[in-house]
């Protein structure tokens, strides 16, 4: 396993191809399949094209032995109205399902961590699928504490889900 890196516009493709296959498998059963089975890597690449080139967000991407984007991150200021200028916020994180429990996660929300203390933020917030046990496991691991913050997210495409912000001090208080 790399390093954590910065994203570049080639990344994109990758970057797409991770987002997709991790939302399709750990979204389902929070979401409708037919929502999940119609993501499009296509589609996902012109957006973290569009990303990756935004001067207020960290893109991060890991890659395996054999150099695929197997992993990635993004974090920026937070995009929260209850937010000061001093609150981060990773706004993704995934792995390729079949890397999970590999290190690479881990390795994503070290670097996303670090940027964000080092961009002078003192905490840093993040929002998780209520239902994501796994996930939300994963972020107290580190630190994380639900802070009981939870928003319904309603999709165009008709359904909605909650999500539930975690919050980690950067800097002593």
């Amino acid at each position: 396993m790399t390093e954590p890196r910065r994203a570049t516009l080639s990344d994109a493709p990758g970057i797409a191809r991770v987002h997709v296959a991790s939302w399709q498998r750990a979204y389902r059963g929070h979401m409708p399949d037919e929502f999940l089975d119609s993501l499009a890597v296509e589609k996902r690449t012109s957006k973290w094209r569009e990303l990756a080139e935004d001067p207020d967000k960290a893109v991060f991407v890991v890659e395996d032995d054999e150099g695929y984007v197997v992993g990635f991150s993004i974090v920026g200021s937070s995009r929260d109205e209850d937010a000061g200028p001093s609150t981060a916020e990773v706004g993704a994180i995934y792995v390729q399902p079949e890397k999970w429990k590999m290190g690479f996660g881990r390795a994503l929300i070290l670097k996303s961590i670090t940027e964000s203390r080092d961009r002078g933020f003192d905490e840093i917030t993040l929002w998780v699928l209520e239902g994501n046990e796994r996930a939300r496991r994963f972020y107290q691991s580190f630190g994380f504490i639900w802070d009981g913050t939870v928003k319904d997210v309603n999709r165009p495409e008709g359904f909605s889900y909650r999500d539930v912000r975690y919050r980690l001090r950067l800097r002593p208080t």
